[in-house]
């Protein structure tokens, strides 16, 4: 499936926005990510297992609020991350 990243996660995956993975749930698709792209999970989720506050995640569109959510092989994930600033 097809993985959209915001620019600063980039850095972990030779600076392409956009990946693919494989799982039948975020979680599993986060850990196929983190075998290919070291670091890139723990930026994504934290110690806890949970989405780290300053992370959102959709799936087709839709926003997910954890990581049990089911997948499937032509979904597109979208991880966006907030901007801060002042």
């Amino acid at each position: 499936m097809k993985v959209i990243l915001p620019t600063p996660l980039a850095a972990y995956t030779a600076h392409r926005r956009e990946v693919e993975g494989e799982g039948a749930t975020l979680e599993a698709l986060l850990a196929d990510l983190e075998r290919r792209f070291t670091g890139l999970r723990f930026r994504i989720v934290d110690e806890q297992q949970r989405i780290r506050p300053h992370i959102k995640i959709f799936v087709n569109r839709s926003q997910v609020a954890g990581l049990e959510v089911g997948l499937a092989p032509g979904d597109e994930v979208l991880v966006v991350a907030a901007l801060s600033g002042g």
